[in-house]
């Protein structure tokens, strides 16, 4: 499967996970708005989800991914699947000891990620309640990180892409049934969608299995102590680890900014972390469909090409990894920026989400939109390092983008107040993807082809028609006051989007772009 068509299933596959992830969104804000306790789901939910993008989907799959690649490449199959009991074996104990540590440490946990939902009493006490229940979620999810590696490595992407799936409908049910239910029963409805996550989790592992089963790759866990100390003296087990370390700590970096940026939100207008949380789920559509397809299917395939010592195909599968991000990155951005609140208010004003939650919600879209060039990029570049097994140079960079966020964090705050949040981790991002460009540039790792002067002109004149287009249909149209007219509002929206998709393709091709050559590579 070409290169193209592989990021394509991904993409599509993700794009599922991402439609029914809005749905999802989309009956929370309708059915629980942004209150006190939207936050505190918000919260809760997010503690298990930053562990699982710290350990899971950062730390180890950023060290896992490239020596099972390197060990595949060298040492062969049987080789691979001993170091992956080795691997989950190990990893099988720390989650046990994680999960025990994160229940019992749910107050704690709470209160670092946001102490101001203190300013609400019920809403701090809800929040400990859903993240001792959610926390083993993490448990699911490290293991569903290591089975995607596994595929992934082996080309086998389809079912890594569309697990997500399974917990947003399992959420979707847990809100449009469970949380109805709860209220007939007296208990807080909110607190069904603690069961959609448990549930979602539970079939995400377990679709897993028969997929790893048919490779001959299902991971075998030891149980006994003198297990674990065999698989943890393991090489690839070793390996693994000590790449884990930095990479650990260039996790860590994004992940500290999360936590500051909900800090500081709890403590701003009660609604701002799910103001947020609306407006990241949007802006995941482009960098998931695009980002993390294109870093899911690059990186075993750099990894292969480092192992192989081949600097050509190296260089050529990231300069073609960059110039499908610029071409796809860039006219997204623009419609985050201009035409995010029609997004907002089509896709959420409905129920309790109110005209003051549409506006709270655009801005945030729009804070993130400014970085979107760079949140993608990073997709690509990032693994560029990794594959090298290069962890610390990305380390090194995000800590400095880590201060130079919080430095605008202190500048946007006061006068842009949760939108500010967005523009700093936006701004933050393209100041990350062009220090990692640069650093691959000097390094020899990457040798931009030829063209990318007019490629990029191409682009920039096709996304300013976009705008221009953008901006007159966002004005010509009243989308709030649409609410009472679903139907007709997304109809509108529709055929906004497909007009879209004219303007800027058919712009791209009158300019001189061939875009037969990104399928044909």
């Amino acid at each position: 499967m070409s290169l193209f068509k592989s990021a394509s299933l991904v993409s599509l596959l993700t794009l599922a996970s991402r439609i029914t992830g809005l749905v999802r969104e989309l009956l929370m804000a309708s059915a629980f708005g942004a209150s006190a306790l939207t936050d505190a789901f918000n919260v809760a939910f997010r503690i298990p989800n930053l562990l699982r993008r710290l350990f899971a989907e950062g730390a180890f799959s950023q060290a896992f991914v490239p020596v099972l690649a390197a060990a595949r490449e060298k040492e062969g199959d049987d080789a691979t699947r001993q170091m992956v009991d080795q691997i989950a074996t190990v990893l099988a104990w720390a989650l046990t000891l994680t999960c025990v540590l994160g229940v019992a440490g749910a107050p704690v946990l709470v209160w670092a990620m946001a102490s101001g939902l203190q300013q609400s009493p019920h809403g701090f006490e809800a929040a400990v309640f859903m993240t001792r229940w959610m926390f083993p979620y993490i448990g699911f999810m490290s293991f569903v990180a290591l089975s995607a590696g596994i595929l992934n490595t082996w080309k086998h992407f389809a079912v890594p892409a569309a697990t997500p799936v399974l917990l947003n409908v399992a959420m979707i049910a847990a809100a449009g049934w469970g949380a109805p239910w709860f209220k007939t029963l007296g208990i807080e409805p909110i607190y069904a969608m603690v069961g959609g996550v448990l549930l979602g989790g539970t079939l995400q592992l377990a679709v897993q299995i028969p997929a790893l089963r048919r490779l001959g790759m299902l991971p075998r866990i030891g149980l006994r102590w003198a297990t674990l100390r065999a698989a943890w003296a393991h090489p690839g087990t070793r390996r693994v680890t000590t790449l884990m370390l930095p990479a650990l700590l260039g996790v860590s970096v994004a992940q500290i900014s999360l936590l500051i940026n909900t800090q500081i939100a709890s403590h701003l207008t009660t609604g701002s972390v799910s103001w947020l949380t609306y407006a990241d789920r949007l802006m995941e559509f482009p960098t998931a469909m695009l980002g993390v397809a294109l870093g899911v299917v690059l990186l075993p395939q750099l990894a292969a090409a480092r192992a192989a010592d081949d600097g050509v195909r190296y260089s050529n599968l990231l300069d073609w990894g960059l110039r499908l991000v610029v071409l796809l990155a860039v006219p997204c951005a623009v419609a985050l920026l201009t035409f995010a609140r029609p997004l907002v208010a089509t896709l959420y004003h409905y129920g309790a989400f109110s005209s003051t939650d549409v506006q709270q919600t655009t801005v945030a879209l729009m804070g993130y939109g400014a970085g979107l060039l760079g949140l993608i990029a990073i997709k690509v570049l990032a693994p560029g390092f990794y594959a090298r097994q290069d962890i610390k140079t990305p380390v090194k960079i995000a800590v400095v983008v880590l201060a130079l966020t919080q430095l605008m964090n202190l500048v946007f705050v006061p006068y842009l107040a949760h939108a500010g949040l967005a523009l700093a981790i936006g701004l933050g991002a393209m100041v990350n993807a062009l220090w990692l460009l640069i650093g691959l540039i000097r390094r020899g790792a990457y040798t931009p082809s030829a063209g990318w002067a007019r490629f990029a002109l191409q682009v920039l004149a096709a996304s300013a028609l976009l705008a221009v287009y953008l901006m007159w249909l966002a004005a010509r149209v009243d989308w709030v006051a649409l609410q009472a007219h679903a139907l007709q509002r997304v109809g509108l929206l529709a055929l906004a989007v497909l007009g879209a998709a004219l303007v800027y393709f058919v712009s791209l091709t009158l300019a001189g772009v061939k875009l037969r050559q990104f399928v044909r590579k």
